[in-house]
């Protein structure tokens, strides 16, 4: 799975937009994806990283946001 099929996936979801963001920074109370060095899932709490973790793959990295979005909106 890459970004743009995560964003499909999360819309028929109807995951709440304003819950992630699909290209990283540090918006307030949200899940964020993000290419650095490696890809990073983490939630973005008061212009910090917390929860980080690290993926070789954007494939891991997506399948890991996509499961644990769906875990606390469905």
């Amino acid at each position: 799975m890459n970004r743009e099929e995560l964003s499909k996936e999360l819309l028929k979801k109807k995951i709440p937009q304003d819950a992630y963001s699909l290209f990283g920074g540090l918006p307030n109370e949200c899940f964020c994806l993000a290419e650095e060095k490696q890809w990073e899932v983490y939630y973005s709490e008061r212009g910090k990283k917390t929860q980080l973790r690290k993926f070789n793959s954007e494939d891991e990295a997506c399948e890991f946001m996509y499961k644990k979005l769906i875990n606390i909106f469905c």
